[in-house]
């Protein structure tokens, strides 16, 4: 309890100071890059303070300079933390609308270059996805997690198709992202945090070209296999210990 308390208590304090930083330098710098860089610190400075160390395998399977659709699996409010730290820039999520409308956060987000996803309006939504889809073309990599929401059983959850459909409209290479730990540090829907080892590995690229239209089904599926293969749901303590 005391650890979650703490983690709060500087979530607050440094998405303060980050989101205020973010906005002011979103004015100096209309690529994003500087706010990707301030978010890229805020992302290591929180997981610094709960003493939260996380390792990143396959960096070196991507490309410097090109632009990706990141597909993670979602366990916690920490896999957007890690990700801001572990993933190299300039790059944005699709996000909850609701989180847009949280004060100064929102802003700061939004000059960012995040883009709300409206669940309850389709309409909107596919919008987003558009919108999405033509930032990737522009050369912006976007962060997706393809379950929609956050998984508290340790397996991943039915995958959406809105995001393969953005990414295939794209063009560009989707990178299966694999992160394990989370949910035994900050599991959903408790306050508690109990700090440990994170994981994240990088799968080799898929070209979505390489699956016409009509075959979206079978990307989304070799997305999630690739996924799974790096996922494991009981790291750091093993199947015995994550069970009790």
């Amino acid at each position: 309890m005391a650890w979650g308390l703490w983690f709060y208590f500087w979530l607050l304090i440094l998405t303060f100071i980050w989101a205020g930083e973010a906005i002011f330098v979103s004015y100096l710098d209309s690529s994003g890059r500087l706010v990707q860089r301030v978010a890229h610190l805020w992302g290591r400075a929180m997981l610094r303070v709960c003493k939260i160390k996380y390792t990143v395998q396959g960096l070196e399977l991507l490309t410097p300079g090109q632009p990706y659709v990141f597909a993670a699996n979602h366990q916690s409010q920490l896999d957007i933390m890690v990700l801001l730290a572990a993933l190299p820039g300039p790059f944005v999520y699709l996000a909850k609308k609701s989180l847009f409308q949280v004060p100064i956060f929102g802003q700061a987000i939004a000059r960012m270059g995040c883009l709300p996803v409206d669940r309850t309006n389709l309409q909107e939504a596919i919008k987003t996805l558009n919108r999405a889809a033509q930032l990737v073309q522009a050369g912006r990599s976007v962060v997706v997690f393809p379950e929609g929401t956050r998984s508290a059983t340790g397996h991943l959850l039915p995958f959406k198709k809105g995001s393969f459909v953005m990414a295939t409209k794209s063009g560009q290479p989707i990178v299966p992202v694999s992160i394990s730990g989370t949910r035994f540090i900050l599991p959903r829907g408790l306050v508690r945090l109990k700090p440990g080892p994170i994981k994240v590995v990088i799968a080799p690229p898929i070209d979505p070209k390489a699956f016409p239209r009509n075959r979206k089904e079978e990307l989304m599926d070799t997305v999630r296999r690739a996924i799974e293969a790096n996922f494991d749901p009981d790291f750091p303590y093993g199947p015995q210990r994550a069970d009790q």
